[in-house]
């Protein structure tokens, strides 16, 4: 009889205490509102495009309104500030970069977020390579070309890039000390004014993301070089890698990824990144993603968050070592 008292008592001991059952009715009744996706660019770009293909999914499936909100400014800096201040229920999401979470920490002296102490990483819905581009009347076809004249012209040639710390920076510097040459970064206010430049003839090169640059290299307004992949770019099948090229392990790219507030329940978590996979694996999607010169991805929340702690390390000693700083 003591037993079963004991036995009953337990029961209704863990019914309750909040934590032993609110994770579970979370998941499942999630989500309760409307979600919103904040997007820390202006629209139009890559990570908006992609929150959006992610939003229209998600929307779809779960029967609730999910809005993707663009809070541009600072390089990211406003929106990923946003999420990390929002209330940790899976209502409130990023569409994080490889520049938000782990090139500005790497360039900035001081930031408003922490990216491993402030976000719940949830997949990794797609990556993209860079690619090497010039203006069509610099006399260069492959890389080998870009550095003989880089040699032959030092301090002469110049790269644009997004801004001062860009992850299109950061790659130039990579170029500038891998291949030992002399080339001068001019930092624009974003990627438009910096395409602009380029595209008019006012810059010789920069590198800039794939599914950006794809339309103007096919219309023979830009030049491609090569791609910062370890495979060929299927948009762009012609262009070899900087393997390829003669320049082995120059990999860089950017990554989109879904983080959460710190603190948002692991069930929630999970759901959520179930749901990116799912989404990942429709055709309608992959051909999309494909289309835009982006790998869909869809890892597991540990193995993202890996990956953000990995380029982490990667992107501060390469900052490190190009003594690149913004205050």
């Amino acid at each position: 009889m003591a037993t079963a008292r004991a036995s009953l008592w337990l029961v209704v001991s863990l019914l309750t205490v909040p934590g032993a059952v609110v994770p579970v009715a979370r998941a499942a009744e999630y989500p309760l509102r409307p979600i919103r996706v904040i997007v820390p660019f202006p629209a139009g770009g890559n990570a908006d495009l992609l929150a959006r293909i992610m939003a229209q999914k998600m929307s779809e499936a779960w029967k609730q309104t999910v809005v993707v909100d663009n809070r541009a400014g600072a390089a990211g800096i406003i929106g990923a500030e946003a999420v990390a201040r929002a209330a940790p229920d899976g209502h409130t999401l990023l569409m994080g970069t490889t520049g938000t979470l782990t090139t500005n920490p790497a360039v900035y002296s001081k930031l408003p977020y922490d990216s491993l102490r402030d976000f719940a990483p949830v997949s990794n819905f797609a990556d993209s390579p860079f690619l090497l581009v010039a203006h069509p009347s610099l006399p260069v076809r492959t890389v080998k070309e870009v550095i003989a004249l880089a040699k032959a012209r030092p301090g002469q040639l110049h790269y644009a890039s997004f801004g001062p710390g860009s992850s299109a920076h950061l790659v130039g510097e990579m170029l500038r000390s891998t291949a030992r040459i002399e080339i001068v970064h001019v930092a624009y206010k974003g990627g438009p004014p910096a395409l602009a430049d380029l595209i008019g003839g006012h810059i010789e090169m920069m590198f800039n993301l794939l599914p950006i640059v794809v339309p103007h290299v096919k219309s023979g307004r830009l030049r491609a070089i090569a791609v910062t992949a370890s495979k060929r770019a299927p948009a762009l099948p012609e262009v070899p890698t900087f393997a390829e090229a003669g320049i082995p392990d120059f990999e860089a790219g950017s990554w989109y990824g879904v983080l959460a507030p710190a603190g948002t329940p692991k069930e929630i978590i999970a759901k959520l990144s179930s749901e990116i996979s799912r989404i990942l694996s429709l055709a309608d999607v992959r051909q999309r993603l494909a289309a835009e010169g982006a790998e869909p991805i869809g890892n597991t929340p540990e193995q993202f968050a890996e990956q953000i702690r990995r380029d982490l390390a990667r992107w501060a000693k390469i900052a490190r070592d190009a003594r690149v700083r913004v205050q």
